[in-house]
């Protein structure tokens, strides 16, 4: 059964003022649209949704024909860059805003937390803020009595409930909030990016709780998050926003491999064929890093074995050619070397070649790579091509209901331990 469903869903924003700017302007549209019937003239003129460009109207849309359907018991994760349009669509779903077109069909009682201490009054104490927002969520003063003890228990701040909760710190607050909203039965829950506000211990707690609400109650919940972990280890499917619209919607850790993999002209595949990469007597004619026995447009995983490939051309016998690699974090530092002169012959005839470097599995941490190509001849650099390849590699091995972010480090080598008795 569906329980969310987004028709044409578009929402068109004026820049720097309230309304289109005069009462003129105002009654005009009013008019247009409403007595005349016609299509309303600013929806004409609105420009696509980018934070980091000057646009030439003061109009923009912040969603543009977003068109999806949620079925019951479904986890989506929506996810993207800052000023994507994930919170607007969140607040079109939750009935803070009208959309400018369009139309939601939602079965059931929605419980949103969109913000940290939303719908709380910073005068009132914990359990009166508990009442309050279970009356906006549509719950009866007996029903949320009858569940205040466990709300008051899982939020933890059973010390502070009769204290004002202007008093209370950012993490209690979204601890009180997302109690209230997950316990009272929506049927639907839209959580926004505010976990991330949180301790581990909250944030496990919070995951665990949307993993039952879905799983074991079969209700739907829609999560914004800019973290990637936390959204594979409770999502199913992951919707990808760029700039107002939907650039992908599917299967989780694919959408998330392309989120991180982002905008950036390197890709994990290159061939040449005209113009080449030549120096001296060595051309580079293809690089890539792809799974063992899969092809390069697959998603990477730490659970995968995974193997780098260069094919070159040497135009005569050299006595002495290797290459080197480096891979670089996501922050653009070396994180290791490795090259080929121990492993093979390095006096090479002139000919076609095709070199392979498997790397085992589970030893990167998840996330982006890239990698730096060195062509050695004679014991000197004969080439070098830096970022001339990257990749993602997801994380697939969180369990559910568990997440405590990113473990530090970005390589995970499997280390022998011994642990033994020695004395009584």
């Amino acid at each position: 059964m569906t329980a969310i469903e987004f028709n044409n869903i578009s929402k068109l924003y004026r820049l720097g003022t309230v309304s289109t700017g005069t009462l003129a302007h105002d009654l005009k549209r009013w008019w247009t649209v409403n007595v005349r019937g016609k299509e309303d003239p600013y929806l004409t003129i609105g420009e696509t949704n980018d934070r980091s460009t000057k646009g030439q109207s003061d109009y923009v849309w912040a969603l543009k024909d977003i068109d999806f359907k949620v079925e019951q018991g479904d986890v989506v994760g929506i996810i993207g860059k800052n000023g994507a349009g994930k919170s607007t669509l969140l607040k079109i779903l939750s009935k803070v805003t009208a959309p400018t077109t369009g139309t939601i069909r939602a079965r059931g009682r929605i419980g949103s937390l969109l913000e940290v201490g939303t719908g709380f009054h910073p005068e009132m104490t914990g359990r009166e803020n508990i009442y309050l927002n279970g009356a906006i969520l549509g719950m009866t003063k007996q029903e949320i009595t009858r569940k205040l003890d466990e709300i008051v228990d899982f939020s933890g701040c059973e010390r502070y409930i009769d204290t004002p909760v202007k008093r209370y710190s950012s993490g209690m607050m979204v601890r009180l909030g997302f109690a209230v909203a997950a316990h009272l039965d929506p049927e639907i829950l839209v959580v926004d990016e505010v976990l991330a506000v949180g301790d581990a211990e909250f944030q496990k707690k919070a995951i665990g709780k949307m993993q039952d609400v879905s799983k074991g109650e079969g209700r739907t919940v829609l999560f914004v998050s800019h973290n990637m972990a936390a959204v594979k280890s409770l999502c199913h499917r992951g919707i990808l926003l760029e700039k107002g619209m939907i650039k992908e919607n599917g299967i989780v850790e694919e959408v998330i491999g392309h989120y991180l993999k982002g905008d950036n002209a390197i890709e994990n595949h290159k061939t040449w064929n005209n113009p080449t990469i030549t120096k001296g007597p060595f051309t580079l004619l293809e690089i890539g890093i792809r799974k063992v026995d899969c092809q390069f447009e697959d998603v990477i995983r730490m659970e995968d074995e995974t193997i780098i490939q260069v094919k070159y051309h040497l135009s005569k016998d050299v006595d002495c050619f290797y290459t080197v690699f480096h891979i670089k974090n996501e922050r653009g530092e070396k994180i290791l070397t490795s090259t080929c002169r121990e492993k093979i012959d390095v006096k090479h005839g002139s000919g076609y070649y095709e070199q392979t470097c498997h790397i085992p599995c589970r030893y990167l941490n998840y996330g982006n790579y890239s990698l730096d190509l060195h062509a050695m001849m004679d014991k000197k650099i004969l080439l070098t091509e830096e970022d001339i390849i990257s990749w993602t590699i997801v994380n697939e091995s969180v369990k559910e209901g568990v997440w405590l972010g990113r473990v530090e480090g970005d390589i995970l080598p499997d280390f022998d331990y011994i642990d033994k008795k020695i004395s009584q």
